[in-house]
């Protein structure tokens, strides 16, 4: 047991209690990934890189550095050679990685050494005890180098304990065509940059309702695919407005927010936050969490942030949105309208299922369940189609069943409100983009938390 004087320091005494971060970049993606962050300055974090490139590693700005293999010529888009040359390494590997209690872990997949070595790597560090972030790139299509990158993240994600990918082909979707190659993958670098630093606060600062480490490896070792991402706002609703901000991002894969199996939200803010922007905050999660999903909230003072307010978001244990698919829905829409019918006539049968909002831990251990107030599900009986009445067809077509994210069917009448929902939300990406674009083109280094994070589909 670790015993801390009364009259030390404080500096001290927060070291004592402070989780070590470490970042490592793995091949020429990774690398430069790393490198964007030692030029925007992230503290109490370390850096290292990795690579079988004698000559990138002479570039690399990241004073811990480790040659893969004895050669030092690359692996020639080999990862098989990635892979063995790591292998050779992991002496030095482990030597470097010893005392973390977290890694992020950065590649780009497709290639020879970021594919070959990311799996090794994040194999080694979890048998080591460390939690383990993978934050890994994919090649653009004209690259040919799908088949590989596919099947790195899918050996990585076995020795994870989550893993953010992040499509190259969206880059141009989202910047435009004008925008210069350097920038775009700089615009991409941003969710690694978001990803470090909202960490780096949620487990470092301190404030009324504390989220340490333990809290964050509840969440984090939910395995699967991970959102992270902060929001700034001001003025009215700014509770609302910067937790959608967190979760809303144009360039993540294809992942549905509302399958997180774990979620942690930290609010950091000044002394003038509200216990009703403090529920908002959690409303808004509500909406896009599983009813059993383990959410853990925390507040951190800053006097500094005046009328500002700071939300950060990590969901974790997420799969892709086609993976989630509702099953009521696709029988609806396979079968045609009679079965939709005969579908939503079972279900008001029965019982809908009640909506249970996930019970949110303080520090203390205690539980709370705040008393948000949820979108009701309506139940409404409908008869059966007969096809020799045309007037009844028409009316049974006006009353399609449309299924919400738990698969029970809800009124039309909510249609609208979902849709105007969608085009706030559309209307909000943009703005998303627009801010990240300024970024990437040399905004001041005082806008970078106002840059948002995270793309997801609210259901309300």
């Amino acid at each position: 047991m670790k015993f801390i004087s009364e009259d030390a320091p404080v500096s001290d005494i927060r070291q004592a209690g402070m989780p070590v971060i470490k970042v490592i970049g793995l091949g020429g993606g990774g690398g430069n990934a790393v490198n964007y962050m030692m030029e925007n300055t992230i503290e109490g974090v370390d850096f290292l890189v990795a690579n079988t490139d004698a000559q990138a590693l002479a570039h690399s700005r990241v004073q811990k550095r480790i040659q893969l293999g004895e050669k030092g010529l690359g692996a020639g888009a080999d990862p098989e050679k990635g892979r063995m040359a790591t292998r050779d390494s992991l002496e030095l590997l482990k030597r470097e990685i010893e005392g973390a209690d977290m890694l992020f872990l950065a590649a780009g997949m497709g290639g020879g050494t970021g594919t070959g070595s990311a799996p090794v790597v994040a194999q080694l560090a979890r048998e080591m005890g460390v939690l383990v972030v993978g934050v890994v790139s994919k090649p653009f299509s004209y690259e040919r180098r799908g088949r590989a990158a596919e099947a790195g993240i899918e050996e990585l994600t076995q020795h994870v304990d989550s893993l953010i990918t992040i499509p190259n082909d969206k880059l141009q979707q989202i910047v435009g065509d004008d925008f210069t190659l350097n920038n775009a993958f700089n615009y991409a670098n941003e969710i690694l940059l978001s990803a470090v630093q909202g960490i780096t606060e949620l487990v470092t600062r301190p404030g009324l309702i504390n989220v340490d480490f333990e809290d964050l490896r509840t969440v984090m070792s939910e395995r699967g695919m991970a959102l992270m991402g902060v929001g700034h706002a001001t003025g009215e609703d700014r509770a609302i407005k910067a937790t959608k901000k967190a979760v809303a991002h144009p360039l993540l894969d294809d992942i549905e927010v509302s399958g997180a199996k774990g979620i942690l939200i930290n609010v950091t803010s000044g002394p003038n936050l509200t216990i009703a922007e403090f529920n908002a905050v959690g409303d808004v999660i509500d909406q896009v969490a599983a009813p059993d999903a383990k959410v853990i909230i925390g507040n951190s003072l800053d006097e500094s942030m005046n009328d500002e307010i700071r939300v950060t978001v990590v969901a974790t244990g997420l799969t892709k949105r086609e993976e989630q698919v509702v099953a009521p829905q696709m029988a609806a829409r396979s079968t045609g309208l009679n079965s939709a019918v005969t579908q939503m006539h079972q279900n008001s049968q029965a019982e809908a299922p009640v909506h249970q909002p996930p019970s949110y831990h303080t520090q203390s251990g205690a539980a709370v369940t705040p008393n948000y107030q949820t979108q009701p599900v309506m139940q409404h009986s409908v008869e059966p189609m007969q096809a020799s009445y045309a007037p009844q067809a028409e009316r049974v077509v006006m009353q399609e069943p449309v299924y919400n994210v738990h698969g029970n069917p809800v009124m039309r009448t909510e249609v609208n409100t979902t849709l105007q929902q969608q085009r706030i939300d559309q209307e909000a990406r943009e703005q998303v983009s627009a801010a990240m674009v300024e970024r990437a083109n040399g905004v001041p280094q005082s806008a970078l938390l106002d840059i948002p994070a995270f793309l997801r589909r609210q259901k309300d």
